[in-house]
């Protein structure tokens, strides 16, 4: 099997329902979605299973969402049908109302990282706040965007970051405070 169809070499890529630029807002979100979905596959090839096999689990079935997601956003054809569905998010907030509970409370903004596989998560959160500010402008110029997108992805931001918190907690490593936050959580939740 080849993987290359040189149908690219001009700038154009194929999506479900015609072809666009390749630096078409679509791509670009979609594309932006897949690169979340690498950090995380690398923060799962970095969690022991032993102790995190429940979110071993839970980052499969995201991982499979993201493909979802992408596919979403690479489909203009008239006869779609969306991928994303509306217990997807609430699966999401469930788990972090979960993982909020089981860590220590914050008062600041805490600085990414701790362990390897929690900073990978937070760099998986922040290349999923940047697909979701492309589908924002996405939304703007075409009405084909998949309406669960934006929900999910800004869902699926503050998971990440509920997560990394977990990992580093059940891994013995704290929270680093940025030392010149101000008191924005109240309870582990961000002040709206």
């Amino acid at each position: 099997m080849r993987i290359y169809t040189r149908t690219g070499d001009q700038g154009q890529t194929s999506i479900i329902g015609g072809r666009v630029d390749k630096d078409d807002i679509r791509v670009q979100a979609y594309g932006t979605v897949d690169e979340a979905n690498c950090f995380v596959g690398q923060a799962m090839a970095e969690l022991d299973p032993e102790l995190f096999g429940d979110i071993l689990e839970d980052l499969e079935k995201i991982q499979h969402e993201l493909f979802d997601c992408g596919g979403d956003l690479a489909n203009k054809s008239q006869k779609r049908s969306f991928k994303l569905q509306q217990e997807m998010i609430d699966y999401l907030e469930k788990k972090i109302d979960e993982y909020i509970e089981s860590t220590p409370e914050l008062e600041r903004f805490i600085l990414p990282g701790g362990t390897k596989a929690a900073a990978s998560i937070h760099i998986a959160r922040t290349v999923t706040r940047r697909a979701e500010r492309l589908v924002v402008s996405f939304a703007k110029e075409d009405a084909t965007c998949p309406p669960l997108a934006r929900e999910y992805l800004n869902r699926l931001s503050d998971y990440f970051f509920a997560l990394a918190r977990v990992i580093n907690h059940r891994s013995g490593k704290k929270d680093v405070e940025y030392v010149r936050s101000a008191k924005v959580f109240r309870g582990g939740k961000r002040k709206e």
